[in-house]
């Protein structure tokens, strides 16, 4: 294997391992926190978690682990080399589809819905319920991705 692919490797690994830490805080702690404030202040403070994730430095390693996932993939279909190669591929489809595709099509929309709840009314609470019960378990789906795919990032070069 050589330098550049260890490289490529090494930083999807890290990538995956950074993100899958962050999605772990929430599944761990702060979901939980925030499910013991009253529902008003949940919403406000998940609504500015919201916005303020939106940053150059996470989205970067988010979205820049997935591209360099996607990159990963293409070298090891181009350079086959047995189950080493096959790891790489589950790596980056892991990550890629349980992490990238999971937010978007899981996390994303509830963040939008939650966005819209603009008081703690009876609505706005069913609101909250619903969305730390579903967000969490597609966050749960998303940690278990990323540290799927940053063992298998790890592993590939010893096979």
């Amino acid at each position: 294997m050589d330098t550049l692919l260890t490289v490529l490797l090494v930083v999807c690994a890290l990538g995956s391992g950074a993100i899958g830490g962050v999605f772990f805080a929430f599944s761990n702690f702060v979901m939980a926190a925030l499910a013991h404030l009253a529902p008003a202040e949940g919403i406000h403070a998940m609504q500015a978690i919201n916005v303020t994730v939106l940053n150059r430095l996470f989205l970067g390693t988010f979205m820049g682990t997935g591209a360099l996932s996607l990159a990963a993939i293409v070298v090891a279909l181009l350079r086959w080399d047995g189950l080493g190669s096959l790891c790489i591929v589950l790596a980056g489809a892991t990550y890629a589809l349980g992490s990238i595709v999971v937010t978007m099509r899981g996390n994303v929309p509830l963040n939008n819905a939650l966005m819209r709840v603009t008081q703690a009314d009876t609505l706005g609470e069913a609101t909250w319920r619903g969305y730390l019960r579903d967000w969490t378990k597609w966050n749960h789906v998303r940690t278990i991705a990323c540290f799927v795919a940053m063992v298998l990032f790890v592993i590939s070069p010893l096979l």
